[in-house]
């Protein structure tokens, strides 16, 4: 069984998302903005650095990719049982 606590999400289409991060990670992101700018020679938004983020984290987890391969598994046979 997952551990996932989110359901189905549909919406494919980019959506804008308001968050509220604790003080620290606000900074972490700022700092890593920072870096990244004097790594690349580009400044970059931190606001635009979250979504990459969430998605490299997601595509390391792999209890997330092995429930994802076991719910596709299930959606194209269409069986309910794992």
């Amino acid at each position: 069984m997952s551990k996932l606590r989110l359901g189905v999400i549909l919406d494919e289409k980019p959506v804008k998302l308001t968050v509220d991060l604790p003080a620290a990670i606000h900074r972490d992101l700022l700092a890593y903005a920072e870096l990244l700018a004097r790594e690349t020679g580009q400044a970059i938004d931190p606001a635009k650095l979250v979504a990459p983020m969430l998605g490299r984290f997601m595509a390391t987890d792999r209890a997330f990719a092995r429930e994802r391969r076991i719910a596709r598994r299930v959606e194209s046979t269409g069986n309910d049982s794992k």
